[in-house]
């Protein structure tokens, strides 16, 4: 008789997998050191997770359920009207990347890892990203959603030193788009 799945398990395992791939990277881990830091036997974690990257496509797809849900209530608590919805965007992205536990934007770390790939993993990092422009898409006409979705963009990235300007650039640009912003 087969044993029943250990849910708490394949959950244990989970978050010390992606605990592991965000600080050190899918390529740099390996399995058996997720099993040492999970505390579990080869045979559980492979009963839940087949290989790899089954693995890394729960962790992609774990952090993309935490990050909708987050994006949601900041836009839910923003006005309901386009302009304001943007900048609650820009926002909330600028809050996250400010943690101090920031350490990339998890999908775009998979895509830089793995740029030709793809498998499961690669396919939730691509659709998380093109969902994520869409959002930005559906809130505004171009040039306003190209201009927004470069600030959030580069503050995934980290590629600016001060996330407050991107949202101060985007209120500007949300309610001047024919001006460029103020440094």
């Amino acid at each position: 008789m087969a044993r029943p799945p250990d849910i708490s398990g394949r959950d244990r395992i989970l978050r010390t997998a992606s605990r592991l791939f965000y600080l050190d990277g899918v390529r740099a881990v390996g399995m058996a050191q997720i099993i040492e830091a999970a505390g579990c036997g080869k045979n559980m974690l492979y009963r839940h997770f087949p290989s790899k990257a089954d693995l890394a496509a729960a962790y992609l797809t774990a952090t993309r359920e935490r990050r909708e849900r987050e994006v949601a209530s900041a836009l839910a608590a923003a006005p309901d009207n386009p302009k304001d919805r943007l900048v609650a965007l820009v926002a909330e992205v600028a809050a996250r990347v400010s943690d101090a536990d920031y350490r990339g934007c998890a999908f775009r770390n998979y895509l830089t890892e793995f740029p030709l790939d793809d498998d499961a993993p690669a396919r939730v990092a691509r659709t998380f990203i093109r969902d994520n422009r869409a959002q930005v898409d559906a809130l505004a006409d171009p040039p306003l959603s190209d201009r927004i979705w470069l600030l959030i963009d580069a503050l995934y990235g980290k590629t600016h030193t001060d996330p407050q300007v991107a949202v101060a650039w985007a209120r500007e640009l949300a309610g001047r788009p024919d001006r460029a912003p103020e440094t």
